[in-house]
């Protein structure tokens, strides 16, 4: 790369020298030589295996995310709780025909593996660590969406009040990365299983 600057500077003084008078009748030397150092000063650059400085190739682009990158982060979190609690096999299914001891056995099975999955890329905590049931005084100012008041509601804040769910909320989340599927659709929850004998 450095050897084509000196070259570039040949060629700009064969330019000059191009108008200088009394050189018209070595002006289409001049030209032609200037040309030909151009052409070689390209051609290095074109041609040479280190990339010139400035002309260094772009980092490659992440794949854009699917058009509907919402929905597919949702289908990533069903199949999550599939394959960790078999939750959409539960829902899924038709009970009515199931005993209530067939019931809670598959929920037994449902739970502990969601619970597994939520543990693993949440960490979800209470809103109010205070005791269902008990007097609580609700925050003035705290975050919008955190209480939800039911009842006789009247006067200003702060509200006092009956806690009768401690809610919760979510303080990190640990999904995979979406990969776009080559269709652009959404991903499959969980893939049919065949067996081959």
């Amino acid at each position: 790369m450095k050897i084509c600057i000196p070259i570039l500077m040949a060629a700009a003084v064969l330019d000059a020298l191009l108008l200088v008078p009394g050189l018209g009748s070595l002006s289409a030397a001049l030209a032609a030589g200037s040309l030909v150092l151009v052409v070689l000063a390209a051609g290095i650059l074109a041609f040479s295996k280190s990339p010139a400085r400035g002309l260094e190739a772009p980092a490659p682009l992440p794949p854009p995310p699917p058009a509907n990158q919402a929905e597919a982060e949702i289908v990533a979190l069903l199949a999550l709780l599939q394959e960790k609690g078999r939750f959409l096999d539960f829902v899924m299914d038709d009970v009515t025909s199931c005993d209530d001891a067939q019931i809670g056995a598959a929920a037994r099975v449902v739970h502990q593996g969601c619970t597994r999955a939520l543990r693993e890329h949440f960490s979800i905590v209470p809103v109010s660590e205070a005791a269902e049931g008990s007097l609580i005084t609700v925050p003035t100012g705290g975050a919008a969406g955190e209480y939800r008041l039911t009842g006789k509601i009247g006067g200003q804040a702060p509200f006092r009040g009956t806690l009768v769910h401690k809610g919760w909320k979510a303080e990190a989340v640990r999904l995979p990365r979406i990969v776009p599927s080559s269709s652009g659709g959404l991903p499959v929850i969980a893939p049919a299983e065949v067996e081959i004998r």
